[in-house]
């Protein structure tokens, strides 16, 4: 049973990744600031002050903006939690996501409209139900079947359970980018490790390396079929988009706080055409394969559709790192910017571009841009490259910064 609005939910870890995700199509982004969410290391972290930014650019462009708050909450982080939710109430962002009660009690004290986040590990109807009183939307657990979220939603309409606000509850479920071999994110092996707590977004990722297993009685090792035995293949449901909406989901969520620009853009529009292409009703096979082309050029661990189809063991990785067709090198950054012919100065600090290379183009106000590069214009004369140390000027309508970098996109045939 469709719903009949399917929210497009994109990661914003930077004013670049958020601006990514509007041009896109994104319905909405989320967000966390300081350190109590659970992505503190992201690619370029929002302050508290940056949540009346945020605020604003998402209601310029009319999509909504969600604030993460899902780490668990010590006694020495009620200052700072408080500080924060007065941030939220005053710059009217649409909702804070979390699990802990201290966080969903001042929420519903302040009246700032809540999503449970999938940290509550909610996985049947009863549990959806507690947490009504108190939200508008649940995320659910990331091991649960379609078959098992299809009885979520039927019993939500079935019951008439509806949150704060008098609407039904909506269920929301993360549709691509990295699982955790933890039951929904829940793990503990980085503080054991050392001492750095996933769950309060300090994860070190010990579950991406590799390891090999020894028998303490004899000293062998014992053969395993991957030696990557901890790091799962990355969520990616793009195939079975079709099943997740049918199944009465309403908020499709991508994961990728901490990915670049050129990551939030490429996944929020693909699934934004897959969404598209369902509800016109011309969701097919050729799509589907051209949208897994493109999704596999930006980071990725390898793909698998997650516990959806109910599949009982994960697939794992077989190599570190990421598994893109597409790499992209660092070239440089902006120097200045000639408003009058609407030009765009750029200093290569490394590498070099030729003639006919793919440019990346990464800023606050500009998302991701990509460019083909038939002309080059270095140091003020047409040549056939440019090397590091030379200035490239390009026309562009945004106001060049320092903040803006350029990168050379290739195949990762080409940088290896």
């Amino acid at each position: 049973m469709k719903n009949e609005k399917i929210e497009l939910l994109s990661p914003a870890g930077s004013f670049e990744a958020m601006q990514a995700a509007i041009n896109a199509g994104a319905d909405a982004i989320y967000f966390g600031v300081e350190q109590l969410n659970m992505r503190t290391v992201s690619s370029n972290p929002f302050s508290i002050q940056d949540i009346a930014g945020v605020s604003k650019i998402a209601k310029a462009n009319n999509i909504k903006a969600y604030l993460t708050l899902n780490t668990i909450m010590y006694e020495h982080d009620m200052q700072l939690l408080n500080l924060i939710l007065k941030e939220v109430k005053e710059h009217k962002i649409d909702a804070v996501i979390a699990a802990d009660f201290a966080v969903i009690g001042a929420c519903k004290e302040l009246g700032i409209p809540l999503h449970v986040s999938t940290q509550a590990n909610i996985s049947n109807i009863d549990a959806v139900q507690f947490f009504a009183p108190y939200s508008d939307v649940v995320v659910l657990a990331r091991e649960l079947t379609l078959k098992q979220v299809a009885h979520i939603c039927s019993e939500i309409k079935r019951r008439d359970i509806r949150g704060i606000a008098g609407e039904l509850i909506k269920i929301e479920i993360f549709v691509h980018g990295a699982l955790c071999m933890a039951i929904s994110g829940k793990c503990y092996l980085s503080l054991h490790e050392q001492n750095a707590s996933a769950n309060r977004g300090a994860c070190t990722q010990n579950c991406r390396r590799s390891y090999t297993v020894t028998d303490n009685e004899s000293g062998y090792e014992l053969e395993v079929d991957n030696e990557y035995i901890m790091s799962p293949k990355d969520l990616c449901t793009v195939n079975v988009l079709d099943q997740i909406i049918d199944a009465g989901v309403g908020v499709l969520k991508i994961e990728g706080r901490s990915k670049g620009a050129d990551y939030v853009h490429e996944v929020t529009a693909c699934y934004r055409e897959a969404v598209t292409a369902i509800e016109a009703n011309n969701y097919n096979q050729e799509k589907i394969d051209t949208w897994m082309k493109r999704l596999e050029a930006v980071y990725n661990r390898g793909f698998w559709e997650g516990y959806y189809l109910g599949r009982k063991l994960g697939e794992w990785t077989q190599q570190p790192g990421s598994a893109a067709t597409d790499k992209k090198i660092y070239l440089g950054k902006g120097t200045k910017y000639y408003s009058k012919v609407k030009v765009g100065e750029f200093i290569l600090e490394a590498g070099q571009l030729k003639k006919g290379d793919t440019l990346l183009i990464m800023g606050p106000t500009l998302g991701m841009q990509k460019r083909v590069m038939d002309t080059l214009v270095v140091n003020g004369e047409a040549q056939e490259k440019a090397e590091k140390g030379d200035l490239l000027t390009l026309p562009i309508d945004v106001k060049i910064t320092p903040s803006y970098k350029i990168y050379k996109l290739v195949s990762a045939e080409q940088h290896a």
